[in-house]
């Protein structure tokens, strides 16, 4: 159920989750390219464990709401989905609840692209960040902030397990107007 806010963002309902990970091909992970910071963190439970592929470590904020994930790439990248990992049956009122996802240049001109409400996830949560317009697949930022808002049960601090960020995969072959994804096939694709 989306439905749509007074400034502009795209506001989403998202419940349950699935405990198996699975992203389209054409997708990459890009969270690697990144430098990842946190507004804040309890000792032993910081940026590391939100990268770090363990579902039974998590990111755990100490301080008041909101909670924020900053993730900045050195260069304009362009990104397609978030992914992140919550499980309500183990955090219970550190479950994230309600989550903005900002994009900008930097802290200086973030600007919230999309709102999305969470009930009682377990497992991976996926938030697209394609817009109403069909057009708009991807964003096109340096800069990506998750923030969340408010916590189930009137939590204060939250635990993230896991975030994976997404764009798409770029063409192996530059100015190359297909495609080409078998060796073969990219083997004869330029003439020499």
């Amino acid at each position: 159920m989306a439905a749509e806010s007074s400034e502009g963002e795209e506001e989403t309902k998202l419940s349950g989750g699935n405990q198996l990970l699975t992203v389209d091909d054409d997708l990459m992970e890009m969270g690697k390219k990144a430098a990842w910071s946190v507004s804040s963190c309890k000792p032993g439970n910081g940026v590391s464990s939100l990268r770090d592929d363990n579902l039974e470590t998590y990111w755990q904020s100490d301080g008041a709401q909101p909670h924020l994930v900053n993730i900045q790439f050195q260069k304009k990248v362009k990104l397609q989905l978030i992914v992140l990992y919550a499980d309500f049956k183990l955090d219970e009122s550190y479950t994230p609840s309600k989550v903005s996802i900002r994009a900008g240049d930097g802290f200086h001109n973030l600007k919230e692209i999309k709102t999305v409400e969470l009930v009682k996830p377990s497992g991976w949560v996926y938030l697209s960040l394609s817009g109403v317009d069909p057009r708009d697949t991807f964003v096109n930022t340096f800069m990506l902030q998750i923030a969340v808002l408010s916590n189930h049960l009137n939590g204060r601090d939250t635990h993230v397990r896991q975030i994976k960020v997404y764009g798409p995969r770029p063409n192996p072959i530059p100015h190359q107007p297909f495609q080409f994804t078998s060796r073969e096939f990219i083997t004869y694709s330029s003439i020499r």
